[in-house]
């Protein structure tokens, strides 16, 4: 987060209807690495943007097909404050990676549980 907004970004990978994807960053955690830790480091590689953790927002879970095998994956999200970095300096895996209003993250986000996830963001802040 950083004023009213968050980091989003289009993955070169496409959708399974071959359509691009306009995502919050995300990954799996390495070796030893707590989910929240795999947060930071996923925001970083994916957007470029060094981040501070400040607390957990909840999980999202799913169902997805890879090579004809039905997978089930659970990603934790967290509320992050920005500390510094510039998006530009992406990762491959992306293609763009900016800086979205909170509320059009909660309306734009190509998935449900992750217009779910900003819209918590955004409560929270609001309540803060």
């Amino acid at each position: 987060m950083r004023d009213g907004q968050c980091v989003v970004i289009v993955p070169t990978r496409l959708a399974a209807n071959g359509a691009k994807v306009l995502a919050l960053p995300k990954g799996h955690p390495e070796e030893g690495e707590s989910p929240g830790e795999a947060a930071l480091r996923e925001v970083r590689e994916e957007a470029g943007v060094v981040a501070r953790l400040v607390e957990p927002l909840g999980d999202v879970r799913y169902w997805y097909t890879r090579n004809g095998r039905r997978i089930a994956k659970v990603v934790s999200f967290f509320l992050l404050e920005y500390v510094s970095g510039e998006v530009a300096d992406h990762d491959r895996e992306v293609e763009d990676a900016r800086w979205l209003a909170l509320e059009r993250a909660a309306r734009e986000l190509t998935y449900r549980g992750e217009r779910d996830m900003a819209s918590r963001a955004l409560l929270r802040l609001r309540t803060a």
